[in-house]
């Protein structure tokens, strides 16, 4: 699997404390996809819940693509993307 690392930022951007605040109300709706495989990689989909994107950073979003950037992962965590697997009972 090639992954155009063009599509991240050159280092991590980290969140100011203002952004991360204005993102805590979201965590919650997050919606994590049961986890697969393949020989050498797990996987699992993420969403974000819509608003929640519009108070993300534009400098997170690849404007050529109108998507997120391939995030590092003290982004993604500092968006609170957790990849915590919780049971439901």
């Amino acid at each position: 699997m090639d992954i155009d690392l063009s599509r991240r930022n050159k280092k991590p951007r980290l969140l100011l404390e203002s952004e991360r605040d204005r993102l805590e109300e979201f965590i919650d709706s997050i919606h994590y996809s049961a986890r697969y495989s393949d020989d050498q990689f797990e996987y699992r989909h993420v969403q974000l819940p819509k608003n929640m994107l519009k108070k993300i950073p534009a400098d997170y979003f690849d404007s050529a693509k109108g998507t997120l950037k391939l995030l590092w992962e003290e982004e993604w965590r500092a968006l609170g993307i957790t990849q915590v697997y919780l049971h439901e009972c």
